[in-house]
């Protein structure tokens, strides 16, 4: 059983640290932990501490920690996905894997197939399943779901921030100096299998932006809106997968720790 617990205020907390209440009621009535039982609390920024129960009951928990300590186990690569959210039980189910693995940051998208917008409820779930999953693994980093997005509005605020990028860096190759690849998932793209090898044998750690569609794919605009601002399409293999499937094959794929 897991007695890992989330404490976004760890360190201004410790040395003395009081567990949110939902944490706590997890701590009290699910996990049943007594005074003088060792857990374990993190931030999700990268810290971790050791810490001993002083007091529990079914609505607070407090507990002396240690020193923290910063123990970083993301990838040494990152992945950020422009992305479709299926069902409401699938989502779950995706937010969870993709937080095991070590994606970054999620983008909610809203796409002109999209049948139903993700609500901000369902976000709010989303968010606390990416909690759960990190308490799971070990992970000491919170994979970020940022706000829900109009595809068309994402687009824009992509080609501001291509803009400004390339002129403080004073790239002309056309590629941001953030990403290392910019991918759309899309029959008759390049070879994810190509992909990976040419990153694999150049070795150095890569930044990976992906945009994955809703169910029916995207839209020739959209598509050729991807194309515009340097992203290029992806091919996942010679079967149609689920925006879950799809989701994970990527971030399987291509985050190396």
């Amino acid at each position: 059983m897991t007695r890992r617990y989330f404490t976004p205020d760890l360190m201004t907390q410790q040395p003395l640290v009081e567990l949110p209440p939902d944490e706590a009621a997890h701590a009290a009535r699910v996990m049943r932990v007594r005074v003088d039982d060792t857990i374990e609390v993190f931030d999700g920024k990268g810290n971790q501490a050791t810490a001993t129960v002083t007091s529990v009951d079914k609505r607070q928990c407090i507990c002396r920690c240690e020193t923290p300590q910063f123990v970083d186990r993301e990838p040494s690569d990152t992945l950020e996905l422009a992305i479709a959210i299926p069902k409401p039980d699938r989502a779950k189910e995706m937010i969870e894997r993709l937080t095991e693995l070590g994606v970054t940051r999620i983008q909610p998208l809203v796409f002109e197939r999209t049948q139903r917008p993700s609500t901000d409820s369902l976000i709010e779930k989303l968010e606390r399943i990416v909690i759960e999953a990190c308490k799971q693994s070990g992970r000491n980093h919170l994979m970020k779901i940022s706000p829900v997005m109009k595809f068309g509005k994402w687009i824009a605020a992509q080609k501001s921030a291509n803009s400004t990028q390339l002129e403080s860096s004073g790239q002309s190759d056309g590629l941001p100096p953030r990403w290392t690849f910019r991918w759309v998932a899309m029959p008759g793209g390049q070879s994810v299998n190509e992909i990976v090898g040419e990153s694999v044998k150049a070795g150095d750690p890569i930044s990976v932006q992906c945009v994955i569609g809703p169910e029916g794919g995207l839209t020739d605009d959209e598509l050729a809106r991807c194309r515009d601002i340097g992203i290029a399409a992806i091919d996942l293999g010679k079967r149609i997968l689920r925006v879950e499937t799809a989701a994970c094959v990527i971030a399987a794929r291509f985050l190396r720790d």
